[in-house]
């Protein structure tokens, strides 16, 4: 698909009415959340994975612990690309456009998705389906570090004022919707193959159905417009003959608001792996089955959109800060509860759980998307508030499952879920401090160069 095909077939904002534009705007944020949702669907996936299949297929020679805590460290690996390819995405995305960079992540994480179903287990090739999987991992976080900046930035710019954060909020509700999509289908494997046949060929499915989901989102994509206040200001610098400021450095050179995003998100990016990777596991070891979990937990992901998106409307009205303070209180205060709820049997208790503690997390993460790209200014946007977003989720995700499978079962002591919230206790209290440190966005004017 050309970049001269895309662009031809999306309408010239300018030239359209109030009620165009409008309509206009709700194909774009339909379009951001579609393609989240496609992202996430595979990002996501690989979570669930790590759980429940590689430390089996992939980590063979290594005991239960171990195997997870190695499979986990795949997992990480996709965090720490993801960074990278905030940079690289952002920096082109405030040069050339980000419709363009949102065609090219989805294919990239698309094709690595599809590529990580057809990767040979320990059994056939030993280690090197470990050295394989990482490198896919790794094009994953790539995509996804690409893809959520742009996505959140084509919502934000095209939406009205007054509703940004409603806007911007359908990014990130595509990634409970992803998280619901992959769960299900891998729990419904899961649940209709004998062990041995789920975890010969059957988990690899999920992630070759992403293939199909590649195409769908590819036609999305190719039809939307690209951002008016990214088209305003390029014409804006082009008829000026100004000289366009490298994005990174515009960033880098007044690194406060770059910092005071990273630390205000990452808590909530803690909490939510630890609801996709470490409370399934951990709901699995305490006798429940282990599809059950899943379907409980894509089940509550599903609910959690509905959240995700109202907190990031009330956000527009009462400011992003004190939503997200309020969230990160309440689900710290909710954790105690929420493992001795993991430790049920009762399937309904599992599920009420999965939707609550993800029901505080949407507290947090709906105003998220706006409250970051509010930092920025529209020239270096894309770059800061995809690095922003990105290295929380590296400082708050990336290593947490690790983290916590360490603290539950560290040398010379039995299992204690005590230092587990702890430490995510002391996540929540840093992201609060960054957030009372940085200020209230939802008034920014978007139009502006620098904020």
């Amino acid at each position: 698909m050309s970049t001269e095909t895309t662009t031809a077939a999306a309408p010239d904002l300018a030239s359209l009415d109030p009620a165009t534009k409008r309509r206009e705007s709700r194909r774009v944020i339909l379009s951001s959340y579609l393609g989240s949702t496609i992202e996430f669907y595979d990002f996501l996936l690989y979570a669930s994975a790590s759980a429940l299949v590689f430390p089996t297929v992939f980590f063979t020679g290594l005991d239960p612990l171990a195997g997870a805590i190695a499979s986990y460290g795949t997992f990480a690996a996709g965090y720490l690309a993801r960074p990278l390819g905030g940079a690289i995405f952002g920096h082109f995305g405030d040069k050339l456009g980000r419709k363009k960079m949102l065609v090219l992540s989805m294919l990239i994480m698309g094709v690595a998705s599809t590529l990580i179903g057809l990767v040979p287990g320990a059994a056939t090739i030993g280690g090197w389906g470990a050295v394989m999987l990482v490198f896919l991992r790794v094009c994953q976080g790539i995509a996804v570090g690409g893809e959520w900046g742009g996505a959140a930035l084509m919502a934000l710019e095209h939406s009205e004022g007054g509703k940004r954060g409603f806007a911007a909020s359908f990014t990130n509700a595509g990634a409970p919707t992803g998280a619901a999509l992959g769960t299900f289908i891998l729990g419904t494997f899961s649940a209709v193959l004998p062990q041995e046949e789920f975890l010969s060929w059957g988990w690899r499915v999920p992630f070759l159905l992403s293939f199909a989901l590649l195409i769908v989102g590819m036609v999305i994509r190719a039809k939307i417009s690209e951002s008016p206040i990214f088209e305003a200001a390029a014409a804006q610098a082009e008829a000026s003959g100004e000289r366009r400021k490298l994005p990174i450095w515009e960033v880098l050179r007044r690194p406060k608001a770059l910092l005071l995003t990273m630390f205000a998100g990452a808590s909530g990016f803690g909490l939510q792996v630890l609801l996709s990777t470490f409370a399934v596991q951990y709901s699995t070891d305490a006798g429940t089955e282990r599809s059950s979990v899943l379907y409980a937990f894509a089940l509550a992901s599903i609910f959690s959109i509905f959240f995700v998106v109202w907190f990031g409307h009330l956000s527009d009205r009462f400011g992003r800060r004190p939503v997200m303070i309020a969230g990160l209180i309440l689900f710290v205060g909710f954790l105690f509860p929420l493992f001795g709820m993991l430790t049920s049997t009762n399937w309904l208790v599992l599920l009420l759980a999965f939707t609550i503690a993800l029901g505080l997390h949407g507290m947090i993460y709906g105003p998220l998307a706006a409250f970051i790209a509010e930092q920025f200014g529209t020239g270096s946007r894309y770059t800061g508030a995809s690095l922003g977003y990105q290295l929380a989720t590296l400082l708050g995700a990336g290593f947490t499952p690790t983290i916590l499978a360490t603290l539950y079962a560290g040398p010379g002591r039995g299992t204690s879920i005590v230092p587990v919230a702890v430490f995510l206790g002391a996540m929540a209290v840093v992201s609060i401090i960054a957030l009372v440190l940085t200020r209230e966005s939802k008034d920014h004017d978007l139009t502006t160069h620098e904020h």
